[in-house]
């Protein structure tokens, strides 16, 4: 089994906190979750995240005008430069200080930053392109002035549009103007005349104007202009010329504004509180256009895309994120993230879809190929504890604190079946069997087994025998066995559809906290609070062997820990194993930031993988930190700073007496802890999933985003020159540079070599293939058929290699399981796409012969181009540039 899983993407979360930045071109909105930077295209409908991550949660954000550099800072003020179309961090470098705000230059040649009190400009960093012969510059960031002069926190930057000068929004009741370069006749000017801090501060489109927004809700608009004179003062005598308030308006809303947005093009200005609502204004007439709420949380930050049509907002406290066009008044993307910690995680059979749980009682559905949540079932009072997918993938099961274990029609996405005990019992585990017909659960508060009926919802049996409570339940893929482990030490394989139902008890040594069992239904995988892991024969009933991964799983101190992060004890064991889906890897991951991958056969760790490296989870330092230590021996992060807050909500506790969920005052918990709640391998193996602190971890085999280029076994000649050589010779060795582009494993090369064999030439070329790059030939095949317009040219090209290789493969189904997969997946999309054309050129032909007018020669026509694409298939053409359909035979 191939073990380099790398990481793909970040899912069940899609805001943290900090601001949103739409891309130049207003197709795309950075979003930041936790130390990692998510991506989302608004008109292709996809996701991702960028590959590096920060130290600690990421505050601020902004992107170069051209949408070439992205600059991203943390909360401690450690900043990484990027280059962003190729998502790839050049530059490290630290403000030592906290940043409250970022704005980079219209003309992209400087950016500015809050650091508290003080304001720095900083010249741009160039790109390695741009710096001399092309190497990275030693000390790109380079300082140009600092400005001092408000009393409290600076906390928004804006700059007018010709670049010279930018404006700073301050908590000191002050916004102030400030030139970048020293201007003749320029003065620093500060606007006061709030009465609240002021939030946001603006340039108008021709500079004559500036619009400043308070905490309290009242928009003030500047205009440089004389004092009005009185009458007995002397007309002759020059006035005094200097920026005034000319108009004053307010929002009239009972709650405080928590952020605003304003687009000088079109003078729109967007303004959101803090109990959801959100309001769009159109100023200096100050007529209001659009007031909607968004949730009733409130609205951490707005921006707006360059043209003004789309208004994107994210609620911290909900995870939420909502891009709105407000022309035409709808949602163009409504992402929400989990309320709680996750708690399960299922993948869907064809490795589509993952569905999530978590302790808010929510299950939402993610669709792997775009990273969005497409469905959420809200039906659960109560955390959910389990959920698992019936083999056909139309069903859903989950389980819940609530008491309840209910059924989920994948197709309506509807709740048609509701499973509850005769008593009140809070399911932790559940169970089905591979023929989706009966459905096991069991609870911590009892030590019975309950079996129902799917089809009639009926309680079927009881079955006892465990002197614990019961912590895990798993069929056998073959459907003959039900496992439960228990924290009485047992593990028991029930016969439950035999008369008798009789069990057979595998003693341990410790508490069970987790089974798996391999795919071939002969081997079970126990996990136990000692930390060790135990394989047992399903068909012999002896343990076969075992491992200690004590060591391999501790990890991270906790903040009031006093021993070192390999002697922290509740690390100690996996409370989650899967197997790989060929049965000889065993994945495993507890309350640690590791995930341990292990290998069946030889008992040995093949790679440990670290979920996050974000110091704002406890739980990720390795060692302590002396300097963070105060006299009295506590860590100073354990200091409750937010007592300290300016504003009185902000240190208000509003949470009920005795409420245990959430943040609780008196328990000093300022950071999350990181762990790994379950894992699961996907069926087809490509990749795996972690339900983490961080939200939903993808690790995948398959090379995403810019990473393409992956060679192995190379030598000197193997170089894509050489290769469309080869393709340019009057007679073109296709083997040669088949095989040469397979070592090379360029994805754009290996594409032109597949596609410019002759369809007459497959056969040949297949029998003389080593069998080292079969695997490789199949992988390809299987994406080709998944975008590729050439069908037929690909469905050649899969017979011919089952025909050739079919025996070779079906001895070694174990090796090319995934490889095998991903072609199944691609002859299915084959299908779909025939049958829908086939569909609708019948409905078309059946309209065309039902018109009343025999005379009409272009229906004729028409039905004759018809039929004859339904007798003759598609245009034919193995090597088609311009990527026409193929001929179906």
């Amino acid at each position: 089994m191939k073990t380099e899983f790398k990481f793909s993407n970040l899912l069940g979360t899609v805001y943290g906190r900090g601001n949103l930045v739409f891309t130049p071109d207003g197709n795309s909105l950075l979003s930041p979750v936790g130390n990692r930077i998510s991506v989302f295209n608004l008109t292709k409908n996809t996701s991702y995240t960028l590959p590096f991550a920060h130290r600690k949660n990421i505050t601020h954000l902004d992107l170069t005008p051209d949408g070439n550099l992205l600059l991203t800072i943390d909360e401690d003020g450690r900043a990484i430069l990027s280059i962003f179309p190729r998502r790839l961090a050049i530059y490290h470098f630290s403000f030592k200080t906290p940043v409250t705000s970022l704005a980079f230059s219209p003309d992209g040649l400087h950016f500015v930053v809050g650091l508290g009190r003080k304001i720095q400009t900083w010249r741009t960093p160039s790109t390695p392109s741009g710096a001399a012969n092309g190497d990275l510059e030693f000390a790109p960031f380079v300082l140009l002035r600092e400005y001092g002069g408000h009393f409290d926190e600076v906390r928004h930057l804006s700059w007018s549009g010709d670049s010279r000068f930018f404006l700073s929004a301050s908590k000191d009741l002050n916004a102030r103007i400030w030139s970048l370069e020293p201007e003749d006749g320029f003065e620093p000017t500060v606007l006061s005349g709030h009465r609240q801090q002021v939030r946001n501060a603006w340039f108008s489109a021709d500079q004559e104007s500036i619009y400043t927004v308070s905490e309290d809700g009242a928009l003030f608009r500047w205009e440089f202009a004389p004092r009005q004179q009185n009458e007995d003062e002397d007309p002759t005598e020059l006035a005094d010329e200097r920026w005034r308030i000319v108009q004053r308006e307010y929002f009239m809303q009972n709650a405080k504004l928590k952020c605003a947005v304003y687009h000088p093009a079109t003078n729109l200005l967007t303004v959101c509180f803090d109990n959801g609502l959100f309001s769009l204004y159109e100023i200096p007439s100050f007529s209001n256009i659009h007031s909607l709420s968004m949730a009733s949380s409130p609205i951490s930050t707005v921006t707006i895309n360059k043209t003004g049509e789309w208004l994107a907002m994210g609620s911290s406290k909900t995870g939420q994120l909502l891009v709105w066009e407000h022309a035409s008044e709808s949602n163009i993307l409504k992402q929400s993230s989990h309320l709680d910690a996750l708690t399960t995680l299922s993948y869907s059979p064809d490795s589509t879809r993952i569905i999530t749980g978590a302790d808010d009682g929510l299950i939402k559905i993610w669709d792997i190929a775009s990273g969005f949540h497409i469905a959420t079932f809200t039906e659960h009072t109560s955390a959910v504890t389990a959920s698992a997918y019936s083999r056909r993938g139309n069903i859903l099961f989950t389980s819940s604190l609530d008491g309840s274990v209910r059924a989920w029609d994948m197709l309506r996405y509807r709740n048609f079946r509701t499973f509850t005990a005769p008593t009140r019992l809070s399911f932790s585990c559940l169970a089905i069997d591979p023929s989706a017909e009966v459905v096991c659960a069991a609870s911590h508060d009892s030590f019975d087994i309950h079996l129902w009926s799917v089809q009639t919802g009926a309680l079927l049996d009881q079955l006892s025998g465990h002197e614990g409570p019961i912590s895990t339940l798993a069929f056998t893929p073959d459907g003959r066995y039900l496992v439960s482990g228990s924290w009485d030490h047992t593990i028991r394989v029930w016969s439950v559809f035999d008369r008798s139902q009789t069990s057979e008890v595998l003693q341990l040594t410790s508490d069970l906290l987790c089974i798996a069992i391999r795919p071939d239904s002969a081997q079970i995988a126990a996990s136990t609070l000692d930390g060790s892991l135990t394989f047992w024969s399903l068909n012999t009933s002896i343990q076969e062997s075992g491992l200690d991964g004590r060591r391999d799983v501790s990890g991270g101190r906790t903040l009031t820990s006093r021993r070192t992060a390999a002697s922290t004890p509740g690390t100690k064991s996996f409370n989650t194993i899967t197997y790989s889906a060929d049965g000889t890897c065993l994945l495993a991951a507890g309350n640690s930031k590791y995930i341990c991958l292990y290998s069946v056969t030889t008992l040995t760790l093949i790679k440990k993988y670290t979920v996050s490296i974000n110091l704002s989870l406890d739980g990720t330092q390795e060692f302590l930190n002396s300097a963070a230590i105060m006299s009295n021996g506590l860590p100073r992060d354990m200091i409750d700073t937010e007592g300290d807050a300016s504003d009185l909500e902000d240190r208000i506790d509003r949470s009920l007496p005795g409420v245990k969920r959430g943040r609780d005052a008196t328990a000093r918990t300022l950071r999350t802890e990181v762990r790994v709640t379950s894992v699961e391998f996907a069926p087809t193996g490509r990749s795996f999933c972690a339900a983490s602190t961080e939200g939903l971890l993808i690790y995948s085999l398959d090379n995403t985003g810019m990473e393409d280029f992956d060679p192995f076994d190379l030598d000197i000649d193997v170089t894509p020159q050489n290769i469309r050589a080869i393709l340019k010779q009057p007679e073109p060795e296709h083997l040669k540079a088949l095989i040469m582009a397979f070592r090379l494993n360029d994805r754009p090369l290996l594409r032109k070599v597949y596609e410019s064999v002759p369809y007459e030439a497959i056969p040949l070329l297949i029998r003389e293939l080593p069998k080292v790059y079969l695997g490789r030939l199949l992988m390809l095949l299987g994406q080709q058929m998944e975008n590729s317009p050439h069908l037929e040219f690909a469905l050649r090209w899969v017979g011919e290699v089952l025909s050739v290789h079919g025996r070779y493969i079906k001895e070694r189904q174990g090796e090319f399981a995934s490889e095998l997969r991903a072609v199944l997946r691609g002859v299915d999309g084959v299908g779909k796409t025939v049958r829908t054309l086939s569909e609708r050129n019948a409905f078309e032909i059946e309209f065309l012969c039902q018109q009343s007018s025999s005379n009409d020669q272009s229906a004729l026509q028409l039905l004759g181009e018809k039929q004859h694409s339904l007798t003759n298939g598609f245009v034919n053409g193995a090597n088609d540039d311009e990527g026409e359909w193929m001929g179906l035979e």
